[in-house]
C-alpha cells in the first residue's frame, strides 16, 4: 500500500473517517465524514505524526519550524516534528500561540522557536473547511516576525466549492494568502480507496461519486 492508502485505512480503522448519511455544519448531506477528535491514543497520534511527515517529505516543502494552531493543531504539530526527526532525520523546531497573550513570565503570543525574518513555517492542520484557522494564524506570524509561510498540511483536501464562492477553501487560501496547502490525502484518494478495495465502503461509493459531481471542484 501507499502511504496514501495506508492512511486511509487509519482513519477508518481509528474511527475518524465514517460512511453513511450525514448533514454538515454548511446544511450539506454528505455520504462521508471526519472527526479527528477520534485520535486519541499515543499510538494513533505517533502514527498521524507519520504521515504528516510522509506528506511533508514527499512534496519536499521547505521548513525550520512547524506552526500548530491553538488548540487542535498543537499536538498535531509536536507528533509531526518528533516524526519528521525520527523517521526522516529532518530536524526543525516547532511553536504553537496561545489564545490569549501571556503578560508574566516569558511573555508573548507564542509558546517554542521564538520565531524570526524570513524562518520557513509550515502551519499544521486537521481539515480545512472554511479556511478559518489559515484566516487566523496568518496575522499572528506576520506579527511575531517576517516568516515565509511555506505552506500549509492538512490530513484531508474534501476538494469541495465553498457555500458562497465557487473555489474550494484549498483555492481561496492561495488567493487570499498565496499559501500553498498540501494534503496528506483528498476525496479523490478515498474514492479510489474504496473502488481497489483498500477500505469497506462500496454501498456508498455511488453517493460520494454524486456528492463529489455535486460540490466537487477539481484542483492540482
Amino acid at each position: 500500500m501507499t502511504y496514501k492508502e495506508e492512511f486511509i485505512k487509519f482513519m477508518v480503522d481509528s474511527g475518524v473517517l465514517t460512511f453513511g448519511d450525514f448533514t454538515l455544519k454548511s446544511g450539506r448531506k454528505a455520504p462521508y465524514f471526519i472527526n479527528c477528535g477520534n485520535y486519541k491514543t499515543g499510538e494513533q497520534l505517533a502514527k498521524l505524526g507519520g504521515f504528516y511527515a510522509d506528506c511533508i517529505a514527499d512534496n519536499k516543502i521547505p521548513v525550520e519550524t512547524l506552526f500548530g494552531p491553538a488548540y487542535k493543531g498543537i499536538p498535531l504539530a509536536v507528533s509531526a516534528v518528533i516524526a519528521l526527526a525520527t523517521k526522516y532525520g529532518i530536524d526543525v523546531s516547532y511553536c504553537f500561540d496561545r489564545k490569549e497573550a501571556k503578560d508574566h513570565g516569558e511573555g508573548g503570543m507564542f509558546v517554542g522557536k521564538k520565531l524570526a525574518d524570513g524562518e520557513k513555517v509550515i502551519i499544521i492542520d486537521d481539515v480545512m473547511t472554511s479556511g478559518k484557522a489559515l484566516r487566523e494564524s496568518m496575522p499572528k506570524l506576520k506579527s511575531a516576525a517576517d516568516v515565509n509561510v511555506t505552506g500549509m498540511v492538512i490530513t484531508v483536501d474534501r476538494m469541495e466549492k465553498a457555500l458562497d464562492t465557487d473555489l474550494s477553501a484549498v483555492e481561496q487560501a492561495y488567493k487570499d494568502f498565496g499559501v500553498k496547502v498540501y494534503s496528506i490525502v483528498n476525496i479523490n484518494d478515498i474514492i479510489k480507496a474504496i473502488q481497489d478495495g483498500v477500505v469497506e465502503g462500496k454501498e456508498y461509493l455511488d453517493k460520494m461519486l454524486e456528492y463529489r459531481a455535486a460540490y466537487g471542484v477539481d484542483h492540482e
